[in-house]
């Protein structure tokens, strides 16, 4: 067996090379420590380039209060994490690298030539002009009786004596790009607290949709309508039907509330507005116009504009008698209850809820039940819809827990 020997300075090694394992990697090199990163996949930062397909979406601009109510029952711990590093210093730290940020209409964070790719080399090169190692193709699997890392590679397996350790492992969604929870036995042995692993930013399934509705109009969207759910105001936006059920970024906006609904109730209920932008009693009055020889569905696309996969979706979600009645009818368009039954499997969702708890962490992100090992990332128990503020979480936590392993090693020295 290989090994790695502390080194002096002190060796500081991160596990993980997301975007929360390089900027604790950046932390520690910063301070003048040792540092080597071990990432299981052949190259660091894949899930990182595939958020950056079809434009990298890095941070938010809206205001602070908005940006941390986005983080829910979990804002409390991250705003303590944004202090240090929010979105505007975000973006500042990406001109450091030579990189151009501009805000889109919809108040999204973008690199001016939408691609993560380069931002991604001009940070590895950073790193690697500070002296940083990274190891790819190297799984952590966990400790050696003496405390070592325990780190497969091709050519077999390593011992690895650190001084302090950063987890960025990553949530349990995206398996194949590295994200694949296998770190939730290593450290529940170890009596670290942990909340299961949730699909988060997901889709939904329904009991099943008829053959006709999944046949015709999978894969298609529904555009200019709002969702909402019982007792909440609607949003507006789009979203996809699905052979199965629902997705899409106005589904992911409500995934938090439908998945802890389903886990309470067995089921959950989406109210899909098709029309926003119009009163239900305008509804009602236009369905009520004569129509002559025409069918309903030729009326609703004539006096509504209702065709394709929002009168199928109607058609599908009705019975008869409110189909013909324009009053019922009416309400339904206002307000099409969509029951969904189960998330998608959390591997195809675009983030994870559930992980580290930081009851179980001190305010550095070290783990309480073991002392140097500091935890950062998607793998801690927050979760937050798309928009930039997933990877905004994940800088700042990794640079608080790379400042904070710095300092542990800075006062045990």
């Amino acid at each position: 067996m290989s090994e790695i020997h502390r080194a002096s300075p002190p060796l500081a090694v991160v596990i993980g090379g997301g975007p929360a394992g390089l900027m604790a990697a950046e932390a520690l090199a910063q301070a003048g420590l040792a540092v080597q990163v071990f990432d299981a996949m052949p190259s660091v930062g894949r899930k990182f380039l595939l958020a950056g397909v079809g434009g990298m979406n890095i941070t938010h601009s809206e205001g602070y209060p908005q940006f941390k109510a986005r983080y829910a029952g979990r804002q409390d711990e991250i705003d303590a994490l944004l202090r240090d590093f929010d979105a505007d210093a975000l973006r500042q730290w990406i001109h450091g690298l030579g990189i151009d940020t501009f805000v889109g209409t919809s108040g999204r964070v973008f690199p001016t030539d939408m691609k993560a790719a380069p931002l991604l080399r001009a940070w590895l090169k950073r790193l690697r002009d500070s002296g940083v190692v990274i190891h790819t193709r190297h799984r952590w699997l966990g400790w050696n009786a003496d405390g070592s890392l325990r780190i497969s590679y091709p050519q077999g397996e390593l011992q690895v004596r650190a001084d302090a350790v950063v987890l960025a492992l990553g949530g349990g969604s995206w398996a194949r790009l590295g994200s694949d929870g296998a770190w939730q036995p290593l450290l529940t042995e170890r009596a670290v607290d942990i909340s299961p692993l949730r699909p988060s930013n997901c889709g939904f399934e329904v009991q099943g949709w008829s053959t006709v509705l999944r046949d015709k109009f999978a894969g298609a969207p529904l555009k200019n309508i709002a969702l909402g759910m019982p007792g909440m105001p609607a949003r507006k936006g789009e979203f996809i039907l699905t052979a199965q059920g629902v997705e899409g970024s106005l589904v992911y906006a409500w995934s938090a509330p439908l998945r802890d609904a389903i886990a309470r109730d067995g089921h959950a209920t989406l109210l899909l507005d098709l029309l926003p932008d119009k009163p239900v009693d305008n509804i009602a009055k236009a369905l009520a116009k004569p129509r002559g020889s025409r069918s309903m569905a030729k009326h609703l696309q004539g006096q509504l504009g209702i065709d394709g996969v929002k009168a199928g979706l109607l058609r599908e979600l009705t019975d008869a008698p409110t189909f013909a009645d324009p009053q019922a009818l009416a309400r339904a368009i206002k307000a099409l209850p969509i029951t969904l039954v189960r998330t998608r499997p959390l591997d195809e969702a675009i983030s994870s809820a559930g992980g580290v708890r930081f009851e179980g962490l001190d305010a550095g992100l070290m783990v309480k039940a073991l002392p140097g090992v500091f935890c950062a990332g998607e793998m801690l128990d927050w979760e937050a819809p798309t928009g930039g503020y997933l990877l905004t979480a994940c800088f700042a936590s990794g640079l608080r827990a790379g400042r904070a392993a710095a300092e542990w090693l800075g006062s045990t020295s």
